[in-house]
């Protein structure tokens, strides 16, 4: 391996193919391959009598061949017998080489010992290994002195070669030194940094093997740290920095955010005043805000944007309000045009369906006279441009990506930004995640609002449903059924939502059944959505585009079809369309059989809890971070070896020591940022 020219700031040299392998695996640098750990280990470091192996654990045995021979029946394949002291061993290899054979033959020539990886398993013909790991031994070779690592690795890119690669980086890494307190790190019970890489690449004899594949050992308790932090520092700083950047001191005497609060015909909860006043205060600083709003469906964020956009408007200045689908952004102009038009506020709609004319007016108007805007993606296209832009905000934040959210603040040079999510994040993934943002949580929902029974129904007990429908619908209510999720093809997904509205047409032909999916013309869609919420339809059978946003008190049943086709946070917003009103309310979960296990989970969790950030934490428990942070994770550090929730601990702790690092000592943020990251370090835009 002469060719892997090494020094730990410099990218790794080798060959073109190996190099590329490398690349797929993000290792560049010297430094990504000494911290590139291990999944797991194998000890090769004591050998296994034959007599003494057990039934499919892997053992290292030192045998000498006996016989060797290519066998056609059942299948062409090669056996080996072997031998040591304590008993006999069949090899059977299905898959090999010719020059395998030969190798073999030379070693029962001349007497030479294999030393054999793999399991055993004991049969009718006896002790056979299948497809083992072997070698020919030298004379001389004596056992490993440490365990042997198994490291993540790519196609054409063997174990052996990673193995040499990495023994190179460390011997060629000088800079292991430790760069946090000493005294701090034994106070916290974590190792000294270069022990621990040194420890997990090359465990000795008598490392607990359980504490390193359940990533509880020390070491890497001292690694996962490590990495949190530079996850902490890198988003720390992205946020300091944005700190830097100037925006509108959006001062207001508070006269229209009073004269809205005025005219609800309801009070803001104790929870909504909190961050109402956490958002005026943002709002009157030089630098922009950059702060979430989570809270669960129904804790209501729309009001609050609602009042941070009279801020805006008050002090002279415009306010965006961007959401990710049509029917979405339509329900929230139609309720924020409501609430502010009375007020002489101009509201403007702005969706890419506008026909020609009508888009250009609204753009027209945006770029003088409007004071809130409201639409889609529209916002973000060319031809947009808006006068004052002094507050941009984003629903659903996550299902929009990190470009769409900056193209939003451009637009207006450096405008405040709330971010708001109906999916409640776990706080230990907020912490993690979104470290770069203030947060703000609503955790208090509105008095009134009804608990929803939630019930999981076999799909063999549908006419049971159908029979519900009927009941609620003569009792004065009206019901959702909502058609099954089918990710890999709208189209079906569609066809399945026609063919449902045919059937319960059928099967309720006393009832009006309405049909509302993501095909449709907005202004259809609207018209479905309007007559559903004035109690013209009673049945309103809809794909997921009724996730969030849609508002209708009298609807007190919803039906899921296939419900373990969807995941848990579409489950639990589905579930939030209904007992909006004075009415008990139920959602039905109807299930097809047989359940995977991942799917039974997912159902007892939702029939178990109605608290959102209680099935948020479970469903992080079940899925990883990955799915919660969405689009967002372009520019932020992903954890490779930290689980969030077993090592909460460790979150909370790298969290304070950022903050201590970033205030106190500049030179080290800077080494422990080139260690995990290197140039890939992204300070997070948006």
């Amino acid at each position: 391996m002469s060719w892997c020219l090494m020094a730990p700031a410099d990218e790794i040299k080798a060959p073109d193919a190996i190099a590329t392998r490398l690349r797929k695996l993000g290792l560049l640098r010297v430094d990504d391959l000494v911290l590139h750990l291990p999944i797991r280990y194998e000890d090769e470091t004591r050998l296994t009598p034959i007599a003494e192996a057990l039934d499919g654990g892997p053992v290292q045995i030192e045998a000498q061949v006996l016989e060797v021979s290519v066998q056609f029946r059942p299948r062409r394949q090669l056996v080996a017998r072997v031998s040591d002291a304590s008993g006999e061993l069949v090899l059977r290899f299905l898959n090999f080489y010719g020059s395998q054979t030969r190798q073999l033959e030379m070693a029962r020539d001349e007497g030479r010992k294999l030393r054999l990886f793999g399991e055993i398993r004991h049969g009718f013909l006896g002790a056979e290994m299948v497809h083992p790991r072997y070698r020919v031994l030298a004379s001389d070779e004596v056992l490993p002195q440490s365990l042997t690592p198994v490291y993540p690795s790519a196609a054409g890119l063997s174990q052996s070669t990673l193995r040499k690669l990495i023994r190179k980086a460390l011997a060629a890494a000088t800079d292991l030194s430790e760069l946090l307190d000493a005294h701090w790190c034994r106070k916290n019970r974590l190792p000294v940094f270069a022990d621990a890489v040194q420890l997990l690449h090359a465990p000795p004899p008598g490392t607990p093997e359980a504490t390193l594949q359940l990533r509880t050992h020390p070491a890497w308790q001292r690694i996962k740290f490590d990495e949190v932090l530079a996850q902490q520092l890198s988003l720390r700083r992205a946020y300091m920095a944005r700190r830097k950047k100037g925006a509108p001191q959006l001062n207001a005497s508070g006269m229209l955010a009073r004269q809205l609060l005025a005219a609800l015909p309801f009070s803001l909860t104790g929870a909504q005043q909190r961050v109402h006043a956490e958002l005026a205060a943002d709002l009157m600083q030089p630098y922009p805000m950059q702060r979430l709003l989570q809270g669960d469906v129904g804790s209501g964020k729309t009001i609050l944007a609602a009042l941070a956009a009279c801020q805006a408007i008050e002090a002279g200045w415009q306010a965006a309000f961007m959401a990710p689908t049509e029917i979405l952004a339509e329900q929230h102009y139609f309720k924020l045009r409501a609430w502010l038009m009375p007020l002489g506020v101009e509201v403007v709609w702005l969706s890419g369906s506008l026909k020609k004319a009508a888009k250009k007016a609204m753009q027209a108007q945006a770029a003088t006279s409007a004071q809130l805007v409201v639409g889609t993606h529209a916002l973000i296209q060319g031809g947009v441009d808006f006068a004052r832009l002094g507050l941009a905000i984003v629903d659903e934040q996550h299902r929009f990506g990190v470009a769409q959210r900056l193209e939003l603040r451009r637009k207006g040079g450096n405008p405040h930004q709330l971010m708001m999510s109906a999916t409640p994040i776990p706080r230990t993934l907020a912490m993690s995640y979104y470290a770069d943002l203030d947060v703000s949580v609503l955790d208090e929902l509105p008095p009134g609002r009804r608990p929803i029974r939630t019930k999981l129904v076999s799909d063999a007990r549908r006419a049971e449903v159908i029979a519900r429908v009927r009941s609620a619908v003569t009792a004065g209510r009206q019901a959702y059924w909502v058609c099954p999720l089918i990710e890999e093809s709208e189209t079906l997904q569609l066809q399945t939502a026609l063919e449902t509205h045919v059937a319960l047409s059928e099967e309720l032909s006393e009832l009006r059944i309405g049909l509302v999916h993501g095909r449709l013309k907005p202004d259809e869609k609207a018209t479905t959505m309007a007559a559903f919420a004035a109690g013209e339809i009673d049945v309103l059978v809809a794909t997921t585009v009724i996730e969030v946003g849609v508002d209708v008190p009298n609807a007190s049943l919803m039906i899921i079809e296939h419900a373990e086709r969807f995941g848990l946070s579409q489950l639990h917003q589905l579930r939030g369309r209904v007992g909006r009103g004075v009415h008990d309310s139920v959602c039905v979960l109807l299930f097809a059989q047989p359940l995977s296990e991942t799917s039974r989970a997912r159902l007892k969790i939702i029939f178990e809890n109605t608290d959102g950030f209680e099935i948020a934490r479970q469903d992080l428990h079940l899925r990883g971070p990955g799915e919660f942070v969405g689009s967002r994770q372009s520019g932020v550090p992903l954890l490779r070896y930290a689980d969030l929730e077993a090592d909460a601990d460790l979150v909370v702790l790298a969290r304070a020591m950022a903050e201590q690092l970033l205030r106190d000592d500049p030179e080290c943020v800077r080494r422990h940022l080139a260690r995990w990251l290197g140039s890939r370090e992204e300070l997070l835009k948006a």
